[in-house]
Parts: C-alpha cells; sequence; structure tokens
C-alpha cells in the first residue's frame, strides 16, 4: 500500500497554521477570518442583494442566527483551549453587546437625522461593519501592547471606566443632537454634499454651483456612514478597555467584541423600532461600566474575580435594567426622533 508523504511546501504550510500570532495559533485565527467573511458575503450576497426594507421578525431572526453561529465558536473555543478561555469568550462577548448597546440608539438618530430610509440603513451598517473590524484590530492590537508593556495601564484603564460609569450615570437623560454637531459641520466644511439621495449611492458626479465643473459629491448615505464609524469608534474606546478586564488574550477580545456587533447590527431594525421602551437602561449600561472598571483596577494588585461570577453580575444588571426598563415605560409612546427631511432623487 502505497504511504503518503508530506512535501516541503504541506510541511511550510502545516508551520504555519501551528505557529503563533499573538499568543494563539495561526489556524485558530483562520477559522475565525472564514467564519467572519463567510457571514458577510451570506448577508449581503443572499440574503440582502436588494434594497429591502428589514422588518422586526427577520431583524430577530438575523439576530438569532448571529448568536447562535457565535455561541458555537464559543464552545469551540472551550472544547479547544479550555474551560477558561470559553468562559472568558462568553464574558467578553455579553459585556460587548451590553455595552454596544447605546450604539445603536445613536445609530438610530443618526438615519433620522439624516433623512435615510429603512430600506437604505442596512446597506451603511453592512458597510460599517468592515470599518469596525479593522478600527477594532487597531484598538485591541494597541490596547494588548500596552497591556504587555505597561501593567500600570490597567489602573488607567479602570479608572477611565468607573469615571465614565458614574458620569453616564449624570447624563442618562441627555438625548443626542446632531442639530449642531462638530463632525457634521467638518463634513459638509471638507466635502461637497448633496442635499437629496441617489438611491444606494454613496457618491454622485454632479455640476458643484460654485466652480461649474464636474464634481464627485458625497451624499447623506456616506455621511451617515462616515458618522456611523466614528461613533463606533467613541463607543469602543469604553468597551474594548472592558474585556481586558476579563481577559489580555487579544484572540478573545477581539473575536467575541466582532462577534457580540455582527449579532447587534443585525438586531438593530427590532431596537431600533422599540428605543423607547430601554430608556432606563443606560442605567444598568452605567452599573457595569463600574463594576468593570473596579474588576480592571484590581488586577495590577493580584486580586482577580472569577470569571463566572463577573458574567453571572452582568446577567443580572442587564436582564434588571432591561426587565425595569420594559415594566416603566408599558404605557409609553415612542418619542419622536429628529428628522431631516430629504427628498430623493
Amino acid at each position: 500500500m502505497a504511504t503518503f508523504k508530506k512535501g516541503p511546501a504541506m510541511e511550510l504550510v502545516q508551520a504555519a497554521l501551528y505557529s503563533n500570532f499573538l499568543g494563539t495559533p495561526s489556524y485558530f485565527w483562520l477559522i475565525f477570518v472564514s467564519i467572519v467573511i463567510g457571514l458577510l458575503v451570506l448577508d449581503l450576497g443572499f440574503l440582502h442583494k436588494g434594497n429591502k426594507e428589514i422588518e422586526a421578525k427577520e431583524s430577530f431572526i438575523l439576530y438569532a442566527g448571529y448568536m447562535a453561529i457565535a455561541f458555537a465558536f464559543g464552545g469551540w473555543v472551550w472544547w479547544a483551549k479550555g474551560a477558561q478561555p470559553g468562559l472568558e469568550f462568553f464574558t467578553g462577548y455579553l459585556i460587548e453587546q451590553s455595552l454596544a448597546m447605546d450604539n445603536i440608539f445613536i445609530i438610530a438618530t443618526v438615519f433620522a437625522f439624516l433623512g435615510i430610509p429603512r430600506n437604505y440603513q442596512h446597506r451603511v451598517l453592512f458597510w460599517g461593519i468592515l470599518g469596525v473590524i479593522v478600527f477594532r484590530a487597531i484598538l485591541i492590537g494597541l490596547g494588548a501592547a500596552l497591556v504587555m508593556s505597561f501593567s500600570w495601564i490597567l489602573f488607567v484603564f479602570g479608572a477611565f471606566l468607573v469615571f465614565t460609569g458614574l458620569k453616564m450615570f449624570k447624563t442618562s437623560h441627555d438625548k443626542p443632537s446632531l442639530e449642531d454637531n462638530w463632525m457634521l459641520r467638518l463634513i459638509k466644511r471638507h466635502f461637497r454634499v448633496t442635499d437629496r439621495l441617489h438611491g444606494e449611492k454613496f457618491t454622485v458626479k454632479q455640476v458643484d454651483p460654485k466652480t461649474g465643473k464636474l464634481a464627485t459629491f458625497i451624499t447623506p448615505l456616506f455621511v451617515a456612514l462616515i458618522i456611523v464609524e466614528f461613533v463606533d469608534l467613541i463607543f469602543a474606546v469604553d468597551s474594548v478597555p472592558a474585556i481586558f478586564a476579563v481577559t489580555q488574550d487579544p484572540f478573545i477580545v477581539y473575536t467575541s467584541n466582532i462577534f457580540a456587533i455582527l449579532g447587534l447590527r443585525a438586531l438593530y431594525f427590532a431596537l431600533a423600532a422599540a428605543m423607547h421602551r430601554f430608556k432606563y437602561l443606560q442605567y444598568s449600561l452605567a452599573v457595569i461600566l463600574v463594576l468593570v472598571g473596579i474588576k480592571i483596577f484590581l488586577v495590577p494588585m493580584g486580586i482577580k474575580i472569577d470569571t463566572a461570577l463577573s458574567l453571572a453580575v452582568t446577567i443580572s444588571v442587564l436582564a434588571g435594567g432591561i426587565l425595569y426598563s420594559l415594566w416603566k415605560t408599558r404605557n409609553d409612546m415612542p418619542e419622536p426622533l429628529p428628522v431631516a427631511k430629504r427628498q430623493e432623487s
């Protein structure tokens, strides 16, 4: 019987797959990247090829699918890397989902103000995911490098999260406003922006009234994409340090972050329609930030709070905030969002 003999190329591939990248075998990263690419291709290439409006029911189904895949991936991490990394993945996933919920409400306000129809919102969110994947990688890589080089940076992370959580208590009833937003002014100052939507296009060619020449203009759809990316970057400054309280493993931090964001973006269309029912949720998020900040502050002092306990407390605080919000607002009517009327050409 002929025996299979490994050639130099096969040995090279095997060595590359099992080589460590940021403390984790490369094939772990390859599996993760393959799953994310597959989800994005399935999402835009098959499920949402046209610009159709996503209803709440479809949004919940999509979210359930993304969550099932995230839980399956977490189960595989548990099996392949051990119970502790698996538990850290699920804790990081839940913390990111909790803290990113505020992000959804800000995005809904941006879409309403810029007059982005619901059938085009998925396109903005989809392309926004690509930016999230890149920017989160940069932030997490930078955070991991800082933690490895300067252990005292965890004190800074912890203090920042506690401060942010306490500040959130004071600003819990403040409504985001885009009327005089500095970023919107900056975009309009440095880019030519059309007054109308042009279908699903991010840019269009048209005559500049100032010069009389043909020029490239960005549409309100592209303005929404820029602001959504910036908002996510701002929220990542809170959520990324929070997950470093759970683990300093870049693989666990990054994968739990991305899976959580993918799921929440799918849930956006269901939550955005009922955001008035979650007006007290911010108190829960503030409590989670403070508790996580204290936890991360204790790590350099050699005091480590059990990950299972952290997961249980996070679930309890989040569930309490959701249930209290739903009960408190059971008779409330939806609050009108700021809307800038736009016509589509």
